[in-house]
């Protein structure tokens, strides 16, 4: 879904996720570079507690994530990974899920995901759930196991929706559901809105940061701070907000001047 007014830095955005691998539009190639972005491109809403609005043109979304290195939640990311894989010449159809992880309500459709098709098959590619999504594309219609790294995935169907779910433990838990309507840019602009201003949103109330590697998860909410290593979980209270900002830089590449605080958008 590439923007009117920009187009895609692509040398700049392959050096900001550490790619050196094939940009042939094959299924290959997709499963690398979205492992790529998952794993060096953090999740994060720190701007909505700077009180700076969240942008969702391909200018503004490549000066954000690319060259200031910071990260973003799943407009910002889903959008930009969106836009790369069109100029490689991939088909992509964005989506639109209702969360389900952590919650029992039915929430509105606030989640940005991508269908890519490629070499026969349908893919839910999706590089903006944070620690808890994808690390890889998983096919659409495949109801078997997706085993990735130390994270196991499955798409569950119900009464028409496609539902992402994970492992934990000996049980799954319902991640996201969907259906494969195609998305425009206005309906993210409404869900943006909604997400980063509404005062029962998460992501004014307290600052997160999320970041994967294969076999470790990183989580920063509010001044609590874990570690995920399979279903091994360790975490610490944070000091202060001195000691949050260095949290953020050294464990998520994400540096603020001293003294940045982040307060409650509400």
């Amino acid at each position: 879904m590439p923007e009117s007014d920009s187009t895609v830095d692509l040398a700049a955005y392959i050096e900001r996720i550490a790619y050196a691998g094939d940009l042939a539009p094959s299924r290959a190639t997709l499963d690398a570079l979205h492992l790529a972005h998952a794993t060096h491109i953090p999740f994060e809403n720190l701007d909505i507690l700077l009180g700076r609005s969240i942008r969702l043109d391909l200018a503004s979304l490549q000066a954000k994530l690319v060259r200031n290195r910071r990260g973003g939640y799943c407009f910002e990311q889903n959008r930009l990974f969106a836009a790369v894989l069109e100029m490689l010449g991939f088909e992509v159809t964005p989506l639109a899920a209702r969360v389900r992880f952590g919650t029992s309500a039915v929430l509105p459709r606030t989640h940005m995901l991508l269908q890519v098709d490629v070499e026969g098959v349908s893919l839910l590619a999706d590089v903006g759930f944070g620690i808890f999504g994808l690390l890889m594309p998983i096919a659409l219609e495949n109801p078997g196991e997706s085993r990735q790294f130390a994270w196991t995935y499955r798409i569950a169907r119900e009464a028409g929706l496609y539902v992402l779910q994970s492992r934990a433990g000996g049980t799954w838990a319902d991640l996201y559901a969907f259906t494969l309507e195609p998305q425009y840019p206005v309906d993210y602009e409404m869900a943006n809105h909604y997400t980063s201003t509404y005062p029962s949103s998460r992501f004014v109330q307290v600052p997160i940061a999320q970041r994967s590697t294969p076999d470790l998860r990183r989580m920063l909410r509010d001044r609590t701070y874990s570690e995920h290593r399979g279903e091994t979980v360790t975490e610490r209270i944070l000091a202060d907000e001195d000691e949050l900002l260095e949290v953020l830089a050294d464990e998520f590449e994400l540096r603020f001047p001293q003294g940045t605080r982040f307060r409650p958008r509400v």
